[in-house]
């Protein structure tokens, strides 16, 4: 789309489904990602707001549930089937590179001038005014990303993120200039919380992999895609996807545990990380590797090597059960104790390599077999 055809009204239209928006007397403006992806002719992702006013009144009249965040004058109001990002128009100040910035109350253009890429400094006021940016109008209409001053990278280094999602899933090109001052920037002033919390927006892209490989020069990955596609394909529909994708791509593992994921995230990421295949492929062996590590590691081993061993696990052996337990061992005279736990853990395994008939009978007498008394 040319910048002269470009319609602001379109943008007011897509606000359809959004509450209506109590903003007599005050500037506001739907402004980024919104005004971009309606340009482009595409779903919007989300619906941010910037207002020359209070932002905390207007998310308490929006009329859902909402959270305010002072610091930055921000909030996010959310209701039945919506949700709006708000932000009060302001000015930013880094006081180091990496560090959250310093903000104060400004004008809806000088907004624009804050934001990440030429492509997202777009704005359309309530009123029905576009806004934009410097040359933002022509790198929309020539799929061009581009930052908006020298230090952006250094400022905030989750741009750098943020660059490789855009190119990836809008299919947009970089510019040049950006593309040296990104190859020159680095993470290393970010904390581990923030880079762990932009990561996990990568990892929900369409094409995650994609967006990790931009990633791989600056970040301690080696991605690799047949591989990824292979596990993928093994896991089970409840997987966490995202996490096997960071696992099976980080070289790192002191790397994975800065990252502040939660610890159930941590946990599947770095059991992805240490993934390998098995020497001993027999159903007993996969269930005594297999049994307590996270279904997502099993898909990485075997894509890894031992795809069918992997496969027949998930999808078969895994769900084999006794039909006895530590009940019915002491009920017929087992003494209680480890003893229990072993017995049945040997019934277990000589149920799963076929040695034993089916039913109950013959699982209790292959238990007490070899049990103590």
């Amino acid at each position: 789309m040319d910048t002269e055809s470009f319609e602001p009204g379109a943008v007011l239209a897509a606000l359809a489904g959004y509450p209506v928006l109590p903003l007599e007397g005050v500037r506001a403006a739907v402004v980024g990602g919104f005004v971009r992806d309606v340009w482009l002719g595409r779903e919007p992702r989300e619906l941010d707001l910037v207002i020359e006013g209070d932002v905390a009144a207007l998310a308490h009249a929006l009329g859902g549930d909402y959270v305010v965040h002072e610091p930055f004058g921000t909030a996010t109001a959310i209701g039945d089937g919506w949700r709006v990002d708000l932000a009060m128009a302001r000015r930013e100040r880094y006081p180091a590179p990496g560090a959250l910035p310093e903000v104060e109350p400004a004008s809806i253009e000088e907004d624009l001038g804050r934001r990440d890429f030429t492509v997202n400094a777009v704005a359309v006021t309530l009123a029905g005014e576009l806004l934009a940016t410097g040359s933002a109008l022509e790198d929309l209409a020539a799929g061009t990303l581009r930052v908006l001053h020298d230090r952006s990278f250094v400022d905030d280094p989750t741009r750098l993120i943020r660059l490789a999602r855009y190119a990836e899933r809008l299919g947009f090109g970089i510019d040049q200039h950006t593309a040296a001052l990104a190859a020159a920037a680095g993470f290393a002033t970010l904390s581990g919380g923030r880079l762990g919390g932009e990561l996990r927006l990568a990892l929900a892209e369409p094409d995650p992999v994609a967006v990790l490989a931009h990633l791989a020069e600056q970040l301690p990955l080696s991605v690799d895609r047949p591989l990824i596609e292979t596990a993928n394909g093994l896991a089970p529909p409840e997987s966490d996807r995202a996490m096997l994708v960071l696992g099976a791509s980080a070289r790192d593992e002191p790397w994975l545990g800065g990252l502040e994921l939660t610890a159930r995230e941590h946990a599947i990421a770095l059991a992805c990380h240490r993934a390998r295949p098995l020497a001993d492929e027999s159903p007993s062996a996969l269930w005594r590797a297999w049994r307590e590590i996270p279904i997502e590691a099993v898909a990485v081993a075997g894509a890894r090597g031992g795809a069918p061993a992997a496969r027949r696990w998930i999808e078969e052996l895994r769900h084999v059960k006794l039909e006895i337990g530590g009940d019915d061992l002491l009920a017929a005279g087992l003494v209680e104790g480890p003893q229990i736990g072993r017995a049945l853990e040997r019934t277990l395994a000589a149920k799963l390599d076929g040695e034993l008939s089916a039913g109950r009978a013959a699982e209790l007498a292959y238990a007490l077999g070899g049990g103590e008394r």
